[in-house]
């Protein structure tokens, strides 16, 4: 039989089915009620739960949407008699019903969502907090991937609804107690493949079945207020779970893909981050220096790197280390990570963007400003002469390394002749995993390793070769893989950073419109040490590895 013939059976189906909506059509104009079609509209779980499905069911009807004290029903007919009691229940417990006239099949739909509603005393999953007494009692179960995996499987093999409800809540707080960053769920040929991705790394934890997939996608819809029967375009949102008295958002991601919609969330637990600026990686020579700087009533401070470096972060612990009550701190964010006490932050969207932040902020009469990322010509230029007019700027770039910072900066017409004056700080850096504190142990490297080593340490300024440990017995530190770290050998992340101050030399090579390696020639006299440097400085102190290190730069690099 050809694809494009409907099996008889199903097309009958169909004509019913339409058949039955134009009739809800028809009664909808005959009692001047509005007509909804459930299978399109979303049912959010928190409304459906006010009533139990027996009386829904005899009443032919369905509560699907709850606004305050606002109730939206579902009816087929009202002139079931039934529904006029539902009615008078309902308006008795304060509600403020709104009628929609609908078909069968319609409300079938809706029913069907009974099956997602958790009994007893726990919390139903819609549009609200995930039960926090639930995950209260995972979280100690759920130490790692393996155990994670071992429950998802059980879970699945029970196969029951109430026992599918828990997954969400099972995967979520397996994610938050392994300090994942992000959850993926993505379809595939074979299944459906579960990832977190720890300290930057995508781990597999095992594959879903098709039906668990599916409730897990419509759950995660509604949770972020997303639209149900959109399957071929992306869409974003968000939600919040609160655990221990703490609230921690999660971002959602959705996309179409060969077999589904792949799901990404990404879980923004303040606990994971730290940002004290004595503990994100900055060498402590270095670090007095930018204090030095950020405590200066006014300049332009760039962090520059890949996405996922941590750029963002080491701007927060900038904000967090000079906040103050003398001080108006504004942001622009997209989105907003972390939320900080006593500061103003703000979110860009597709109708409010970073130069619209920007110009808003500097109506607010701040004193700092921190500018998610510059992306455009107007924003680099407004960001620039607003370091000149007595604020002090923090943003980001795109960039490689520091000195690419201006070659970056002029390609999105700064003015050259005031950039020199604006710029005070340039940075760069990467993350990189730290090994282990229970499994790392004490190696031989081979003489391809350890020539890098040598060749590193030659290329490192004198002032900071002092942090150096001894190296005569040839030895160095790597993870082997226990249970604390998930056999990866890795546990939590730190930055690695490389830093140009814009003095007098920089500031005259700036002039020139120079290439990056101009700028580093300027700032050599600075004898602050390059990527791979501070990098191999951790690495012989036995806080990462070599081969970690390789992973985020290039070791043959000059």
């Amino acid at each position: 039989m050809h694809s494009n013939f409907l099996d008889p059976t199903k097309r009958l189906g169909e004509i019913k089915r339409k058949e039955a909506d134009d009739l809800a059509q028809l009664l909808s104009q005959q009692f001047h009620i509005p007509y909804t079609d459930l299978a399109i509209i979303p049912v959010h779980t928190e409304a459906l739960s006010l009533l139990e499905e027996s009386v829904a069911r005899t009443a032919q009807l369905a509560t699907f949407n709850l606004v305050g004290k606002k109730i939206h029903i579902a009816i087929l007919t009202p002139n079931n008699p039934h529904v006029k009691e539902v009615l008078s229940i309902l308006r008795e417990k304060e509600y403020v019903p709104e009628l929609y006239i609908t078909s069968m099949h319609s409300l079938e739909t809706a029913w069907g969502r009974y099956k997602e509603i958790m009994h007893g005393n726990e919390s139903v999953v819609g549009l609200i907090e995930i039960n926090e007494k639930k995950l209260g009692e995972l979280l100690p179960q759920l130490k790692n991937i393996r155990t994670l995996e071992k429950l998802i499987v059980e879970e699945q093999k029970v196969g029951s609804a109430q026992n599918t409800s828990h997954l969400l809540e099972i995967i979520i707080t397996g994610a938050l107690s392994t300090k994942a960053s992000d959850i993926h769920v993505e379809p595939e040929d074979a299944g459906v493949r579960l990832r977190l991705r720890l300290d930057g790394v995508l781990h597999v934890v095992t594959t879903l079945t098709e039906s668990t997939y599916h409730f897990i996608l419509s759950r995660i819809k509604l949770l972020s207020e997303l639209t149900l029967n959109i399957k071929n375009e992306a869409q974003n949102g968000r939600f919040t779970i609160r655990v221990d008295n703490r609230d921690i958002e999660v971002r959602t991601a959705i996309s179409p893909g060969n077999y589904g919609e792949n799901i990404v969330l990404r879980i923004l637990d303040p606990d994971t981050v730290s940002l004290d600026i004595e503990k994100i990686g900055i060498h402590p020579i270095t670090l007095e220096r930018i204090k030095k700087e950020i405590e200066k009533p006014n300049g332009l401070l760039l962090n520059t790197g890949p996405t996922g470096s941590g750029k963002s972060t080491t701007l927060y612990s900038f904000l967090r280390y000079i906040n103050s009550p003398e001080s108006k701190i504004i942001t622009i964010e997209d989105p907003i990570e972390y939320h900080l006490a006593g500061i103003t932050q703000t979110q860009v969207d597709e109708n409010y963007t970073f130069l619209d932040g920007l110009k808003a902020a500097l109506r607010q009469d701040p004193d700092i400003i921190m500018v998610g990322e510059i992306r455009d010509s107007e924003t680099a230029v407004t960001a620039v002469n607003a370091s000149l007019t007595g604020h002090l700027v923090f943003s980001t770039l795109h960039t490689n390394n520091a000195a690419g910072t201006i070659p970056r900066l002029l390609g999105l017409n700064a003015d050259i002749k005031v950039l020199g004056d604006a710029l005070t700080v340039m940075m760069a850096q990467r993350l990189v995993r730290k090994l282990c504190e229970k499994c790392k142990e004490e190696y031989t490297p081979d003489d391809s390793e350890w020539k890098i080593i040598t060749k590193a340490i030659s290329e490192i300024p004198d002032l900071f070769k002092q942090y150096i440990p001894d190296i005569s017995n040839k030895k160095l530190w790597r993870g082997m893989g226990c249970e604390a770290c998930n056999n990866t050998g890795y546990k939590e992340r730190l930055g690695i950073f490389e830093v140009i101050f814009v003095d007098s030399a920089v500031e005259q090579v700036i002039l020139t419109g120079p290439s990056e390696r101009d700028v580093w020639l300027a700032a050599r006299g600075q004898k602050i040490p390059r990527l791979k440097g501070d990098g191999i400085i951790k690495v012989l102190n036995g806080i990462t590895d070599l081969k970690e290190l390789g992973r985020v730069v290039d070791l043959s690099e000059e």
